[in-house]
């Protein structure tokens, strides 16, 4: 079984990324996917709003948070294309918040993968 992670260290843009995040704080996000198209997504803080649904667009390689009030929001997570084609088979991610001094998970969710072209 093939692994593949990208890691992302983002710096909040705005407001909605994080509960407590200022603009100098960072968020980290790293997308694991594997060969059987079962992807994870780990992040470092809680998210402020709540996520309704992920989306992947096939020709920028993008992954981008829908949330709740339609916003969506970019971490700067541009998806390798040796990951990319994994990931066009997924239909969920695993959204994961883990403790940011330990790195152990806190709480996961699954929330629908939406795959377009732009």
């Amino acid at each position: 079984m093939a692994v593949m992670t990208e890691q992302v260290t983002s710096t909040s843009t705005g407001p909605g990324y994080s509960d407590g995040t200022t603009f100098e704080q960072e968020m980290k996000v790293e997308l694991v996917i594997n060969d059987k198209a079962e992807a994870f997504i780990f992040h470092n803080r809680p998210f402020k709003r709540q996520v309704s649904w992920i989306e992947f667009d096939l020709d920028t390689n993008k992954l981008d948070f829908v949330m709740n009030d339609g916003d969506a929001r970019n971490f700067g997570l541009l998806v390798k294309k040796d990951m990319s084609k994994y990931l066009q088979n997924a239909f969920q991610i695993l959204v994961v918040l883990t403790d940011d001094k330990s790195g152990e998970p806190v709480e996961g969710e699954y929330f629908p993968l939406i795959i377009h072209r732009a």
